[in-house]
């Protein structure tokens, strides 16, 4: 039987690497999306054609499953993609490129123990990104809604709690907004709201949520960073909104945040607790001037 056969017919990419990163098969799927067929592909490093892939996460994830034998999973909503592929279906999308769930899986020759290549699916999951992001935006600034907030919160404090992974959350307020919106117009106070969310997230990683708390008030959640790195995070944000001069008709406005950081969750603590103690650090920010980062008491 010609497996090349049933692998070349999948609607799902397959690529096979050997111990030393080497492409050992490229089906036609990877081959009509990438623009790069199995001939070219064939024997060379992967490094070579996708040099993005020559990092920590990828590199930690293919030794354990050498090791291990276990298998890896990429989530698109975590890492967006492994391979840089160019979209090319017809429908509308705010993503540049291809959005992929991928999983490694290992390989061994006969019933040996020995793992001696690894299997990566690639499977196009860009449609699917398109709905969710579409469904869970913010409609004025482009972050996430309450609901996906509250969804991807229930979500991490679960892992932190089951796993002991580390996160962190910030709160964050605008000062002042009120000012903005009857000095400006509501026209402004949109720029505003707008221009200080795109300054956020500058400041972030592609793994950090923002999202839109309500009115001025947003929500940071930031996944495997401990409570202790989080000032650090907080600290830049907020000097980054205060260094920014925002132009709107010939008015530069000039703007500050407070940031409020809850305490580290105790076992016995809940979501709600979590949240209430965001809420006192942000009001904590507040009652001492503004324009400051704040902890929790």
């Amino acid at each position: 039987m010609n497996f090349n056969n049933v692998l070349n017919a999948l609607n799902l990419g397959i690529v096979i690497l050997d111990s030393e990163y080497n492409v050992r098969l490229w089906n036609d799927w990877m081959a009509t999306h990438s623009h790069r067929n199995a001939e070219e592909m064939i024997g060379r490093s992967i490094f070579d054609i996708y040099p993005n892939l020559n990092k920590p996460v990828f590199l930690r994830s293919f030794k354990s499953v050498f090791t291990f034998g276990n298998f890896y999973f990429f989530s698109q909503k975590l890492h967006g993609y492994l391979f840089p592929i160019p979209i090319t279906s017809s429908f509308q999308t705010s993503f540049e490129l291809m959005q992929q769930s991928c999983t490694i899986c290992p390989m061994r020759e006969g019933d040996g123990p020995q793992v001696t290549h690894l299997c990566i699916t690639v499977q196009d999951v860009t449609e699917m990104a398109e709905l969710v992001e579409t469904n869970q935006r913010d409609f004025l600034t482009g972050t996430y809604n309450r609901r996906f907030l509250f969804n991807r919160l229930k979500e991490e404090f679960e892992r932190h709690r089951r796993y002991k992974r580390p996160m962190s959350l910030l709160i964050i307020d605008i000062d002042h907004f009120k000012l903005v919106n009857d000095t400006y117009g509501h026209q402004c106070g949109d720029f505003v709201l707008k221009s200080v969310c795109d300054t956020i997230q500058s400041a972030l990683r592609r793994v950090d949520i923002l999202a839109r708390y309500g009115g001025e008030e947003f929500c940071c959640i930031l996944p495997e960073t401990p409570f202790e790195n989080s000032h650090l995070v907080a600290e830049r944000i907020r000097s980054q909104v205060e260094a920014t001069l925002f132009e709107y008709n010939g008015n530069f406005i000039k703007v500050t945040v407070s940031i409020g950081i809850p305490k580290p969750a105790e076992p016995t603590d809940s979501l709600e607790t979590l949240l209430k103690n965001a809420d006192s650090a942000l009001y904590e920010a507040k009652a001492f001037g503004r324009n400051r980062v704040a902890f929790s008491r």
